[in-house]
């Protein structure tokens, strides 16, 4: 049967990464379509009644179109359709806090660090809202510290975010890293386990195209591609 996935999605949103990611760690071949979703005419509302990315459409031979709107979605039909390499672990307990940290990091994480150091560095400048905010960079600076300091803990403990494997809870957590070091904001001389943890996943295959995007006029941190930062 001949499949065609085309990932419509955004380099630099937290939610469009972790879609490439578990694509990418999956060996699953798909084309990419690059949507400026918060412009009205980008169309992404045709695929998503929220208009937000990622959005993965799937065509069979034979089969209706399959549309899958948003990380959610795109990550079970990934793990229900492709079981190598596996992303959640077999292990109830350490299934369950896969599922906790990954949650972490689409809500608290989302909601005190990124909606303040990248909607000040990033959102801003693509709506043309003016300068960033430099009370609002300090906070979100502050809570990156902290959520860097509550990781350094984890991985002092562990081998991975959620125990022995890596899994889905590591690419969420990578997602959201990713484009911090792009615009240079992640403290890593304070946190080496973080550090370590990070230039191994920086290393997986799933993780080149990603140190490749560049966004115009945002030019990123000079060791953002760099596996030995």
């Amino acid at each position: 049967m001949t499949q065609r996935c085309v990932l419509h999605h955004f380099p630099l949103d937290p939610a469009s990464r972790l879609a490439r990611l578990a694509l990418g760690e999956k060996r699953v071949v798909f084309e990419e379509q690059v949507v400026r979703y918060w412009e009205p005419e980008c169309g992404l509302d045709r695929l998503n009644p929220s208009g937000q990315p990622p959005v993965l459409v799937v065509e069979e031979t034979g089969q209706p179109t399959l549309v899958l709107s948003e990380a959610a979605a795109v990550l079970g039909w990934i793990e229900d359709n492709f079981a190598a390499p596996a992303l959640i672990s077999s292990d109830a307990r350490e299934r369950a806090e896969t599922r906790r940290l990954k949650q972490w990091f689409e809500r608290k994480f989302d909601y005190e660090v990124n909606a303040l150091l990248l909607h000040e560095k990033m959102e801003k400048r693509l709506l043309g809202l003016g300068p960033p905010d430099m009370a609002a960079m300090r906070a979100g600076r502050e809570a990156l510290r902290r959520h860097f300091g509550y990781l350094e803990t984890l991985l002092g403990e562990r081998d991975w975010l959620a125990g022995r494997r890596m899994s889905i809870a590591d690419l969420a957590a990578a997602s959201h890293i990713s484009i911090l070091d792009y615009f240079d904001e992640a403290p890593w001389k304070a946190f080496p386990a973080v550090k370590t943890w990070y230039m191994k996943l920086k290393s997986r295959p799933c993780f080149r195209p990603l140190l490749a995007d560049r966004q115009p006029g945002m030019a990123p941190a000079q060791h953002y591609d760099d596996l030995d930062f």
